[in-house]
């Protein structure tokens, strides 16, 4: 490990302690534990309803927790006023599976609307350089002047990419980032979230049911189940058990195992 890779393992971006959640009787989070660092991708994994989405709410701030601490970038996020909240979320960036694009605009357009709104003085020769720039970073730049409806689904979840890219977060939130893509996209989505933290330097949380982009993109597993962080560590690490719960996880998922 060289000097820059102990740097970032040293920096905590988001730190979570002893974090509760529920809704009445529903116990989502009981108890969750973990850090982020720097330039690092760690993923989230576990059934649907294990409380993964839960999970992001809270970092973000659009829910707050029962119990435990939340920081992110040092600040506790339940504990800062709105208008530090909303600096706080102008590092992060969120890829819904949705992509969420607006239907009516370009390619273009979807990309100009975020940055114009967050940087009212940006001059439209600075705009141009910026969205040729986060285009270009994932390989859409002849896509401009196209609507979302001529895009294919990996097209749109490269541009959902670039439009999260283009305000330059310090933090990405990935959210099944190859649902419904086929095999060859979903490898190429998987090369996408590497290259952009390592041309951006961004630090991610990866929500994941792919065990295929767990393993590509996770510097770090986390395995969520009964509101608990059940296992953690490197993908060998965290499949390397006779737990049932993990290993039924793996053999239903994991087709490329099955395949070899």
């Amino acid at each position: 490990m060289n000097e820059q890779q102990k740097h970032n393992k040293e920096e905590v971006v988001i730190s979570i302690d002893k974090l509760y959640k529920s809704f009445d009787d529903n116990h989502v989070l009981n108890g969750i534990d973990m850090e982020l660092h720097k330039s690092e991708n760690v993923v989230v994994m576990g059934r649907s309803g294990s409380g993964k989405s839960v999970l992001i709410k809270i970092i973000a701030g659009l829910i707050k927790p029962d119990e435990g601490t939340v920081k992110v970038f040092g600040k506790e996020i339940d504990k800062i006023d709105k208008e530090e909240l909303i600096a706080l979320r102008l590092k992060m960036g969120f890829l819904f599976q949705g992509n969420a694009l607006y239907d009516s605009m370009t390619v273009r357009e979807n990309l100009e609307f975020p940055l114009i709104r967050n940087n009212k003085k940006i001059s439209d020769d600075e705009a141009n350089k910026e969205i040729e720039q986060v285009l270009n970073a994932v390989g859409m730049a002849e896509t401009k002047g196209q609507l979302p409806s001529e895009l294919s689904g990996g097209q749109k979840k490269r541009i959902g990419i670039a439009r999260t890219l283009i305000l330059k977060p310090e933090i990405i939130f990935y959210d099944e980032p190859t649902a419904g893509l086929d095999p060859i996209t979903s490898n190429e989505m998987n090369d996408l979230i590497n290259d952009v933290k390592d041309q951006y330097k961004t630090s991610s949380i990866v929500i994941t049911h792919d065990l295929t982009c767990a393993k590509t993109t996770g510097d770090r597993i986390f395995m969520l189940a009964d509101g608990k962080f059940i296992r953690q560590g490197s993908f060998d690490e965290v499949f390397d058990t006779d737990d049932e719960k993990i290993k039924g996880f793996f053999d239903y998922n994991f087709i490329e195992e099955k395949m070899k």
